[in-house]
């Protein structure tokens, strides 16, 4: 499913259930579409984490210890 899709049928679930409340079928797709998200978003941002680089790491490869950005 589509990242976007994924959200707008969260918040179309999470609408529905603050005005008439939600069956127990819809109440288990919500969780699982919510612990979808949830991977989704820590799985990017692990990989945003893994892909800094630190200065200090390049100061040590480079020789370079004016380097400061």
């Amino acid at each position: 499913m589509d990242f976007d899709k994924l959200i707008a049928r969260i918040n179309e679930l999470s609408r529905k259930n603050k005005t008439v409340g939600l069956t127990d079928e819809e109440t288990k797709e919500r969780d699982e579409l919510r612990q979808r998200y949830l991977n989704n978003f820590k799985s990017n941002f692990k990989q945003q984490l893994d892909s800094i680089k630190y200065v200090e790491d390049e100061e040590d490869q480079n020789g370079d210890q004016n380097l400061k950005h």
